[in-house]
């Protein structure tokens, strides 16, 4: 053999020796409450990193980055930039936008099919959450963050799983148009939109209840479904989608609609020069949090760069990124977000990690409710 290969083969031992050196080295080093951590993770069946040392020095090896999220692109750049320049050494980042149902439902039937392989971290969507679990890896990010090892808030991530971060959180109210409706006449609480003077297309519903199913966490599911059938015998108009809804607002084809996101109010409040565009915040306040949920899948190539991701996706820079670019929606978990500011002192009905799961049942039992309308706004 050539004194090349040995040379290669010995550059290799003496990196594989010395990575096995910092990780023993952490462990050594750790605190005796992340060492019991540790132990009561594996036991449980999951990955437990005791340093952040540790897991840069295998993400160094990786050196790659392959990401489905429900992110837009328009954040990608300026994360990937921010992310190269806390770890140079992951210099091929790939970021592909993975967004709304049936996008979702394509990559989930692939991921169960083993042919997602070459991607790292895979977008999680709420109507979908309870099939992802057996196909991502088992790292306790919740221990870690609990216990340093990743700077990322313990809300942020599912307590029952462990291994699901979500860093955003989309915020619902009631935008109007302000040259068709006093902002005095616009409802104060969500059972005003039931008094008689807003029945007969008076505002508009949208057919897939994102905003309805939000008020589950406050105020229980058979109330929210009473409510649901009350809005329905209202006769409101149907729309599908915020971005066109807000439109028409916008147009001054409708006066009133129940309810955006603030996301893509104030994408629409951009837009308008004449000043039409208003929107009121109705309590309990919806708060869908782990809007953008993501895990690292079982077949990931570069799972300890992913790990690095999140964490920075969960970071003060990464969420201050995530409220210019998105915008607006950094996680209600982020001190002096948007969304926190926005909420603070007031009454929240949190669509939270133990709703995760049942959100997609809401949604489908609330359109039954509503009787199964079709869309008039398109």
């Amino acid at each position: 053999m050539k004194l090349g290969y040995f040379k290669t083969v010995g550059s290799s031992l003496i990196f594989l020796s010395l990575a096995s050196w910092v990780a023993a080295s952490s462990i050594l080093a750790a605190d005796p409450a992340v060492l019991q951590a540790k132990k009561e993770a594996e036991a449980k069946g999951y990955i437990f990193y005791t340093t952040h040392d540790e897991i840069v020095a295998m993400a160094k090896k990786e050196g790659r980055l392959k990401v489905m999220t429900g992110l837009k692109p328009s954040s990608y750049k300026p994360l990937i930039d921010e992310f190269k320049k806390r770890y140079p050494f992951i210099t091929d980042i790939h970021v592909e936008e993975v967004a709304g149902i049936t996008a979702s439902q394509r990559v989930l039937l692939e991921i169960k099919a083993g042919q997602a392989k070459g991607w790292d971290l895979t977008n999680i969507l709420r109507d979908l959450g309870a099939e992802y679990p057996p196909y991502l890896k088992k790292h306790d990010i919740l221990g870690m963050g609990k216990h340093g090892v990743l700077k990322i808030h313990p809300g942020m991530v599912d307590p029952r799983e462990r291994n699901i971060a979500g860093v955003t959180s989309s915020l619902r109210l009631v935008p109007y148009n302000r040259k068709l409706i006093s902002e005095d006449k616009v409802p104060a609480k969500w059972e005003d939109f039931l008094k008689p003077e807003f029945k007969g297309r008076k505002f508009i519903l949208d057919v897939r209840p994102v905003q309805i199913a939000g008020l589950v966490p406050a105020w229980g599911l058979e109330r929210t479904l009473d409510f649901a059938r009350k809005l329905a015998a209202q006769q409101p108009v149907w729309g599908l989608g915020a971005t066109r809804m807000n439109n028409a607002l916008l147009a001054g084809e409708r006066s009133l609609y129940l309810g955006s996101s603030y996301n893509s109010i104030e994408r629409a409040m951009g837009k308008d020069l004449t000043g039409s565009l208003g929107y009121k915040i109705i309590e309990p306040i919806p708060i869908i949090n782990a809007d953008v949920a993501t895990g690292i899948l079982n077949t990931a190539d570069h799972p300890h760069a992913a790990l690095l991701w999140l964490e920075f996706l969960a970071s003060p820079e990464g969420q201050q990124i995530i409220d210019k670019y998105e915008p607006f929606e950094a996680s209600v978990f982020t001190p002096g977000s948007v969304t926190e500011q926005m909420t603070r002192g007031k009454k929240l009905s949190v669509v939270d990690w133990d709703h995760f799961t049942k959100y997609g049942d809401y949604l489908a039992k609330i359109t039954e409710a509503y009787g199964f309308p079709k869309g008039e706004i398109k």
